[in-house]
Order: structure tokens, then sequence, then C-alpha cells
């Protein structure tokens, strides 16, 4: 039995209360996100998904073994359960501030009732799916994922195009979290799980005994019925070639955290082109490589297959996945000071202390972030389909920075100004 299927199926411990508390966790920490997918055909009866118990939670953080200097860094909770900023050193960026000298630019204003909206639907489809004990009514709130996807596609074409995206959101995280990550996953074992968890994107086809055992299979663990749930509702929403397009880029995502578990599992502290060749997989291209889908349009595969395409769409995702490694800096480091983010790895390539490697880090990603403005702008003068998608990536980056910034709840910056 997996470590999920005890946090939902068997006794609250402590212990697994505790790892139930995290399973909406960094977006991008071992990489980013992950969708779902169709276990059955359509004419298929889905597996019930089993009992669960409640387990204990309380707001603020993250909870469990080895992350009580994680919730040090947190500020105190407000009397309505809000997180309260803490007060910033003299001459430090306030709670809530970009960090200085990143380049982003503006994001489009969230709607709120909107977010509201988005967020009612998901914690209904969580509970739906049993991913998380029914008492949890109104737990999203601090991972704000209703408010992460209407930031990050202020194009999309309607409402429920906004909820698949969070499907897709929060299934990837449940997977990163409990397969991958400290909270209940390892890198031990995890390309088999993996592997498996791919197979809730892109089905198994087989003999029908074995069919049935994976569909069971499927339905008796909550990252793979998160994963293939999600799957099946973008799989009604786009078109055959975006499903495509997305179960490939899971699969590289997938590639992404065996290369960031096989070092953890040495202990190797990569050059810093490996690191940012492993972060160019574990990232959040799936959630960019659906901006059409997600506004209503496609872009045809002949266009969306053009080396310069491929590099505007690699450049994006490259520079928001950095922005995560920034912004959750303080936090990581607080569990763990060896935990690889990209200033980790430039101070151990370069000797020098954190602070300097972190200031480097900025210009990196400013650098990648000026050549995918530069090079987009090419490509929107030459077609009018490709300036509605390199819109939208840079809509997406823009609404992910301004989601991380403003999240104190989740991430506080290092005083390093």
């Amino acid at each position: 039995m997996s470590l999920l299927s005890h946090v939902f199926a068997g006794p609250a411990t402590p212990e697994v209360a505790g790892l139930v508390g995290v399973l909406l966790s960094d977006p991008v920490r071992s990489g980013s996100r992950g969708p779902a997918a169709l276990p059955a055909e359509p004419t298929a009866e889905r597996p019930a998904p089993p009992a669960l118990r409640a387990a204990a939670w309380r707001p603020g953080g993250p909870t469990g073994l080895g992350t009580s200097a994680a919730r040090a860094l947190l500020p105190p909770p407000a009397a309505d359960g809000r997180s309260t900023p803490a007060p910033a050193p003299a001459g430090a960026p306030r709670a809530g501030d970009p960090i200085p000298g990143l380049h982003c630019p503006p994001a489009v204003p969230a709607d709120p009732a909107k977010v509201a909206e988005v967020d009612r639907r998901l914690e209904a489809w969580a509970h739906e799916l049993a991913l998380f004990p029914p008492e949890w009514a109104g737990d999203f709130a601090g991972f704000q994922v209703g408010r992460a996807v209407v930031l990050q596609h202020p194009g999309a074409a309607e409402l429920e195009r906004l909820v698949v995206a969070g499907k897709l959101l929060v299934a990837e995280n449940v997977v990163d979290d409990c397969y991958c990550e400290d909270y209940g996953g390892s890198p031990i074992g995890l390309g088999g799980r993996l592997v498996i968890a791919q197979s809730a994107l892109d089905p198994l086809h087989t003999a029908d005994g074995y069919q049935q055992q994976w569909r069971e299979g499927l339905g008796a663990d909550a990252p793979l019925r998160s994963y293939a749930e999600a799957m099946r509702a973008y799989r009604d929403m786009a078109t055959p070639s975006q499903a495509t397009r997305f179960v490939h880029d899971m699969a590289r995502l997938h590639l992404g955290y065996l290369a960031e578990g096989a070092w953890a599992q040495t202990g190797t502290t990569p050059p810093v082109w490996q690191y940012l060749v492993m972060r160019q997989f574990n990232n959040f291209r799936p959630c960019l490589s659906i901006v059409d889908a997600v506004d209503g349009y496609e872009l045809p595969e002949p266009l969306y297959s053009r080396p310069e395409v491929q590099r505007v769409t690699a450049l994006a995702c490259n520079a928001t996945t950095l922005v995560n490694d920034l912004y959750s800096f303080t936090k990581e480091m607080a569990v763990d000071e060896h935990h690889l983010n990209l200033p980790v790895v430039i101070a151990a390539e370069e000797r020098r202390g954190l602070k300097n490697a972190y200031l480097k880090a900025v210009d990196i990603h400013n650098e990648i972030m000026h050549a995918f403005e530069d090079e987009s702008a090419v490509l929107a003068a030459e077609d009018p389909v490709l300036a509605r998608y390199t819109t939208g990536l840079a809509a997406w980056v823009a609404g992910n920075h301004e989601w991380h910034h403003t999240n104190t709840y989740r991430y506080s910056l290092p005083n390093y100004w």
C-alpha cells in the first residue's frame, strides 16, 4: 500500500496528519505541474474512491516531520485566519513586494469573483474524488490556486477552462508532493511510481484482464485519480493535438523529476549548466503549453513545432521556473540548506556566498526573460496566431510572478538588499 493510501484510507496518526497538511505544496519544486488521464473507456464504470478518514489539519503552511523550520518563516495568522505580513527589516522589500531588480511585466489583475468561483469548483472536485478530507472546506485559501490560474490565463475563453487548468495544477502538485517530495515521496523507487502516473495521462492498452487491473489501480490511489480525472477534463476541452502535446510535456516533466531524484540519492550538486538542463525539463512547461486551449483556440502543430516557437516556449518556461526558485528560496533553505535551487548551485560552483549567488540568479532570470521578449516580438510580427500564442505565454509568466510575490502565506524573501 502506498503512503498516500495510508493518508487517505488509514488511521490519522500524527505523522500522517502532518503529511496530509502539505499536499498542496510548491507547484514546481520537483517540477511543475501534472494533469490527469483517461483511465478507462468512456463506457467503463469509474472505480469508487476508497473510504477515507478525516485527518487533522491546521492552517498555516507546511506541517509534519522536518517542516518546523519552514513554518517558522511564515507570518503569524491574523484573527480571520489569513496570514499577517511580518515587519520587514529597514531597507528590505516589504512582504508581498517583488524581488528587487527582477524583470517581469505586470500581470492583468485577477477578478475576485472569478477567483472565488474557480476555487469553489476546484474544492468541490477535490472532495468528489476524495483527494482531501471533507472537513477541509475552504482550506485552498493559502495556496490560492484559483487566483493562480485566473492571473495566469487572463484571456481564458470561459470560466470552465480556468477550472480545467486548476484541476491540472492541483493534480500536478498532488503527484509531485506525494511521489517526489519529502511529504510522502522519495527518490527511491520514483521511476516506478512515475511510469504508472504517466499511464494515467497516456492510457494503457493491453489484454482485458490486465486492463481492468490497471483501471482499479488508478482508482485506488489519490495522486493517480487526480491525474486521471484532470486529464479526462482536459481531453474534453482540448483538441487531440493539444492533448498529445500535453502528455508529451508531462513525460518531459517526469524525466526532470527523475534527474533531480537521482542527484538527491547520490548527494550530487550539479554544475550550473546541468542544473539548468534539469530545470528545463522539471518546470512549468505543462502549464504554459495549454495557454491556447484555455484561451479557446489551437496553435496548429506545424507552427508549434517550429524551432523558433519551441525556443520561445522553452525560454518562457525557464524564466518562470527560475522565478519559483527565487521566491521559494527562503522556505527551502530553512528546511534543507543543501536543497537544490539555482542560487545554491551557483554558490557551490563559484564558491561565492548565497547572497551573491542569489543576486546572480536574478540576473540569469532577467537575461532569459529579455531573450523571450525579444524573440517573441519577432514571431508575433510575422503571424497573428503566433502573436496570440506568445501573448498567452507572456501573460502566464506575468501572472505566475504576480502570484508568487503576493502570496505571503507561502513565500518570503531573504534579507539580501
